[in-house]
């Protein structure tokens, strides 16, 4: 199969990240797109552009809502007022997914202190406690949209003392007690290993992968990373990495076929570059499934 036609194989169910500069080309050409991801913050409003080009996005293509200020792991809970936006917008768009991170980002100094936000993805504990509430928030959550959600794994830039759960399995009890599936950033995945100093990170990845049971995956995200000052970033802001695209494909065997985004977020490149990048995802999607 030519990596032209890669989009529109049955096999591929592959997407992109929407972004404001790329609206216009997604209007013009309408290409071959098995659905576009937008962060759901940034369709809050009812009125004016922006929801009213979510319609029009949804007119032509499902959507996934993708969130990155749920904070589902803070001890402080979920706040009530996003929640109900993001309830709302769930309501209007009926996405194909919604999905947020495996993070904190809500906290307060006491117990009658105000809550305050981070406005970043802060890594989590990997503890039981911390297990707990992030299980009761995600199900709060789901109770709330009458839906289940996908988490995804996150990059993280330190970790914990306290730690006394690995990461795969960790996931695997999230989604096991509260229902949900996992949103599998294999990107994320291969930032930390890089950033831990592996012998073989792709080797590390593929063991974590190789640790989720099959059932769990319910998209998969792509992305470039760039380094700096020997730390790995994940930035979002070029190419997906050889080393990347290599895990993507362990995983696409391991889980089968799982929808696949393509995110850019920084540096964003022509339109047609970013669907170069989804073709390539879809090629590897269709080598698999054949083969």
């Amino acid at each position: 199969m030519l990596v032209q036609d890669a989009l529109a194989a049955p096999a591929a169910s592959v997407g992109i990240g929407l972004r404001q500069p790329h609206y216009a080309a997604l209007f013009e050409t309408l290409p071959a797109l098995g659905f576009v991801e937008v962060h759901s913050e940034n369709f809050f409003a009812d009125g004016g552009a922006a929801p009213a080009v979510l319609r029009q996005a949804r007119g032509h293509y499902p959507v996934s809502l993708h969130g990155v200020g749920l904070a589902l792991g803070s001890a402080v809970g979920v706040d009530p007022w996003h929640l109900e936006r993001l309830a709302r917008l769930v309501e209007r768009i009926e996405p194909l997914r919604v999905s947020d991170h495996a993070c904190f980002a809500r906290a307060a100094s006491g117990h009658a202190a105000p809550v305050h936000h981070a406005n970043d993805l802060l890594p989590i504990a990997f503890t039981p406690a911390a297990l707990d509430i992030m299980v009761a928030n995600v199900q709060q959550v789901q109770d709330r949209l009458g839906r289940t959600m996908l988490v995804e794994n996150l990059s993280a830039y330190v970790s914990y003392a306290d730690d006394a759960i690995g990461e795969p399995e960790f996931l695997t009890q999230l989604c096991r007690r509260s229902g949900c599936g996992l949103l599998l950033d294999v990107n994320n995945l291969m930032v930390n290993a890089l950033n831990a100093g592996a012998a073989d990170p792709l080797a590390v990845c593929r063991a974590f992968v190789d640790a989720l049971p099959h059932d769990l995956v319910g998209e998969i995200h792509l992305a470039g990373y760039c380094e700096a000052e020997g730390l790995v970033i994940d930035d979002h802001g070029s190419r997906v990495r050889p080393d990347v695209w290599a895990l993507h494909e362990h995983a696409l065997r391991r889980f089968g076929a799982v929808p696949t985004l393509v995110e850019w977020d920084t540096d964003l490149p022509a339109f047609e570059q970013l669907l170069d990048e989804a073709r390539h995802a879809a090629a590897i999607a269709w080598r698999v499934a054949t083969s």
